[in-house]
């Protein structure tokens, strides 16, 4: 449902976690280049002590796994991570937010 809403809509989270999650987003997706930006942006605003939030849809589509369970590159680590993963979204859901649970 958060992937229909407009591209422009403010996602604003209730803490500061945002650098961890792009770090795993980062292993289950190293070669997203939009990513790797992000990582690196929010990277430098910790530095600068100031917050990363909000984020927008547009932003979370591009660089959110749990948001990015029907692409390729998502389906193809998940499967690495668990071969009998099966390769629906749900599934990969799934198995990406096991991963996170361990990361």
């Amino acid at each position: 449902k958060l992937g229909t809403l407009p591209a422009t809509t403010k996602v604003y989270c209730a803490h500061e976690y945002t650098l961890a999650n792009l770090a795993f987003a980062a292993v289950v997706e190293p070669n997203n280049k939009v990513l790797i930006q992000r990582l690196e942006h929010c990277s430098q605003l910790r530095q600068q002590n100031k917050a990363t939030v909000p984020s927008t849809i547009a932003a979370e589509l591009a660089t959110n796994p749990f948001m990015r369970s029907s692409e390729p590159t998502v389906i193809s680590a998940a499967l690495v991570k668990n071969p009998s993963c099966s390769n629906d979204e749900d599934s990969v859901f799934t198995e990406i937010r096991q991963w996170k649970n361990d990361f």
